[in-house]
């Protein structure tokens, strides 16, 4: 079932600490095809998911920007790095530039990018669920799986399919 974004941050709360043990345990001990497994569940969700009906995530968080996406949306945009940086970055705590607000100001109102082709690394590899070494990025699916219905999706068939793949306990 394909949960709304509103749904998901208590969907996520109720699955808690088994989702968090689950990512923790795959993350440990990564079996040899987790990427295949996150490809094909990845795939399979986004037959039946379009992000145009969604954009939660240029709605509610902001993209990490490295140095080339500051550069390259600065020429497009026909600023300067410093003053693309002075009109819609910060630097965060981390030392990581983010948006100063969101939603994401280059997000139009029918949820198109208006900077598509040039958009930062961390948008073009959103929900990150389709990567090589994906035991890496585990790290990210819990907190993804709160403003992603994908993500969502793809870890709750990921759940199902470690869960099948357990023994089955005798009844006595």
């Amino acid at each position: 079932m394909i949960f709304t974004p509103a749904e998901l941050p208590l969907k996520v709360k109720q699955w808690g600490k088994p989702l968090k043990a689950m990512l923790l345990k795959l993350k440990a001990k990564p079996p040899k095809n987790l990427d295949d497994i996150f490809q094909k569940y990845h795939d399979e969700t986004f037959r039946k998911i379009d992000c145009l009906d969604c954009g939660n995530c240029c709605k509610t968080t902001s993209p990490e920007f490295f140095e080339k996406d500051i550069e390259r949306l600065s020429k497009v945009l026909k600023m300067k790095p410093g003053q693309f940086i002075e009109k819609y970055l910060f630097l965060d705590t981390d030392g990581i530039y983010a948006l100063r607000s969101v939603p994401c100001p280059f997000l139009s109102s029918d949820n198109y990018c208006n900077v598509y082709d040039d958009r930062p690394k961390a948008c073009r590899e959103f929900p990150h669920t389709n990567q090589r070494k994906m035991h890496t990025q585990l790290h990210l699916g819990a907190k993804n799986a709160e403003i992603c219905p994908a993500v969502f999706d793809i870890l709750s068939k990921l759940e199902e399919s470690i869960l099948a793949t357990l023994p089955k306990k005798k009844e006595f």
